[in-house]
């Protein structure tokens, strides 16, 4: 397993839509264990394989919380990785959730999603499944689709806000190249 280097934008990866997975093999569950190690590292709560580099259609999500123990905090861990992921269904009631990016450090904003959604994937062992998600799950599924189809959570935005973080972000990578870094 290893840390892989995040995709942040301005890159063009980041827009690119994900290949379909044909079959989940050895170096399909190597992408997936680097990837569970990259976004615990971060810290994150979902990534999506371009995240990383890879324009193949893999997420990754753990929302689970921290909890503290009678020895300090215990990180309590719940991981999910859905290839080649798709929402069957979606809940006419939304929610709101203050999302953030690992491709977009730093930076967070109110987006509207459905509030549940019924998702069909592949799992580790090429199973085709079903999964019932709702609250912030629901949320970083959504997110970690999106990234999946080119779709990133700042085009869920006005226009105004979304065009100050790419400008900022856009600055930061340039200057960042001028310095050689």
């Amino acid at each position: 397993m290893s840390i892989r280097p995040l995709v942040i934008i301005p890159d063009s990866r980041l827009r690119l839509i994900s290949d379909p997975v044909m079959r989940v093999d050895a170096r399909v569950r190597a992408i997936v264990e680097d990837m569970f190690e990259t976004m615990y590292d971060a810290p994150g709560i979902g990534l999506a394989a371009i995240q990383v580099g890879i324009p193949e259609r893999i997420i990754t999500v753990d929302v689970a919380k921290r909890e503290s123990d009678d020895e300090g905090e215990e990180e309590k861990k719940n991981p999910i990785a859905l290839i080649n992921p798709e929402i069957i269904g979606a809940s006419e009631e939304l929610s709101v959730y203050s999302e953030g990016c690992l491709s977009i450090p730093e930076y967070y904003a109110d987006v509207e999603r459905p509030a549940q959604v019924k998702v069909r994937y592949m799992d580790l062992n090429g199973e085709t499944q079903e999964i019932d998600a709702d609250g912030l799950f629901a949320t970083c599924v959504q997110h970690e689709i999106d990234h999946l189809n080119g779709v990133l959570f700042i085009d869920h935005i006005s226009k105004l806000k979304r065009d100050r973080v790419i400008k900022k972000f856009t600055k930061l990578a340039r200057d960042k190249e001028r310095d050689g870094a």
